[in-house]
C-alpha cells in the first residue's frame, strides 16, 4: 500500500509538471482566492483518480477520447467568454493598479459555482490525459487505494506550485488585467483541444493557437500604450495648470 502511495504520487507529480492542469489552475488563481481554487482542484483529482482507478483495476476500459476533447473545448470556450464579461462588468474605471488588492474580494461571493466550474474544467481536462493513463496502468498491478491516494497528492501537490504562483500575480497585478489575461488562457485551452485532440488537426490547432496569442499580445500591448500615453497627458496637464497658477 505505501508502495502504491509513493509510486503513484511521483508520477502523477512529475507528469503535472508543465501540463495543461497546472496553467488551468494558475488560471483559476489569477482570479479566486487559493483556498477556493486548490478545494475544486481537490475535488477534481479525487474524481478523476477515482475513475481512472476503477477503469484500470476493476473494468479494464479505455475512455473516447475525441467526445471528451469535444466537450472540454467548448467548456473551456465558454470559461473564456464568462471570464471577459465578468471582467467587463467589474473592471469599471481604467484598471489601474489599485484595483489589484482589493479587487479580489467580490470573486469570492459565489464560491460553491467556483468550485463546480473548476471541478469541471478539471475532470473535462484530464479524462484521457496522459496523468489519467499513468494512474490507469498503476491501477492495474497495484493496490488500488494506494494508487487513488498517490495520484490525487501528487495532483494535488503539484498544482498546489501553480496556485502559488497565481496567487502572487493575483496581489501584484490589476485585476482587469487578470481577468483578461485568464479569459484569453481559457480561449487557448479550448481552441487548442478543439483542433487538437477533438478534430485531430495538430499543426492547425498549433497555428490557431500561436496566432491567437499573438493578436492578444498584440491588443494588450497597443492598449497598454495608450493608457501609458493618456496617462503621461494627464500628468502633463496637471503640471501645466500648476505652473499657471504659481504652485
Amino acid at each position: 500500500m505505501l508502495s502504491a502511495i509513493l509510486v503513484s504520487l511521483a508520477v502523477v507529480f512529475v507528469a503535472e509538471l508543465g501540463d495543461k492542469s497546472q496553467l488551468i489552475t494558475m488560471t483559476y488563481a489569477l482570479r479566486h482566492r487559493w483556498w477556493v481554487v486548490l478545494s475544486g482542484v481537490g475535488i477534481a483529482a479525487m474524481l478523476v483518480h477515482g475513475l481512472s482507478v476503477t477503469i484500470g483495476h476493476f473494468l479494464g476500459m479505455t475512455l473516447p477520447e475525441r467526445p471528451i476533447a469535444f466537450a472540454a473545448a467548448i467548456a473551456f470556450l465558454l470559461f473564456a467568454v464568462w471570464t471577459w464579461r465578468e471582467g467587463r462588468g467589474n473592471g469599471g474605471g481604467d484598471g489601474d493598479a489599485e484595483d489589484s488588492g482589493e479587487g479580489s474580494a467580490p470573486q469570492i461571493v459565489e464560491p460553491r459555482f467556483v468550485v463546480f466550474a473548476i471541478v469541471s474544467s478539471f475532470v473535462l481536462a484530464e479524462l484521457g490525459d496522459k496523468t489519467m493513463l499513468a494512474t490507469v496502468a498503476l491501477a492495474s498491478d497495484r493496490p488500488w487505494l494506494g494508487v487513488w491516494i498517490g495520484a490525487t497528492l501528487g495532483m494535488v501537490a503539484a498544482d498546489g506550485l501553480a496556485i502559488a504562483v497565481g496567487a502572487l500575480l493575483h496581489k501584484r497585478l490589476p485585476e482587469r488585467f487578470l481577468h483578461g489575461l485568464a479569459s484569453v488562457l481559457f480561449l487557448l485551452f479550448g481552441l487548442f483541444l478543439l483542433f487538437d485532440t477533438a478534430l485531430g488537426l495538430p499543426w492547425v490547432a498549433i497555428g490557431v493557437t500561436a496566432a491567437t496569442a499573438v493578436t492578444a499580445t498584440a491588443v494588450t500591448m497597443v492598449t497598454w500604450v495608450r493608457q501609458r500615453r493618456r496617462a503621461s497627458l494627464s500628468q502633463a496637464g496637471q503640471n501645466g495648470s500648476r505652473s499657471a497658477t504659481g504652485y
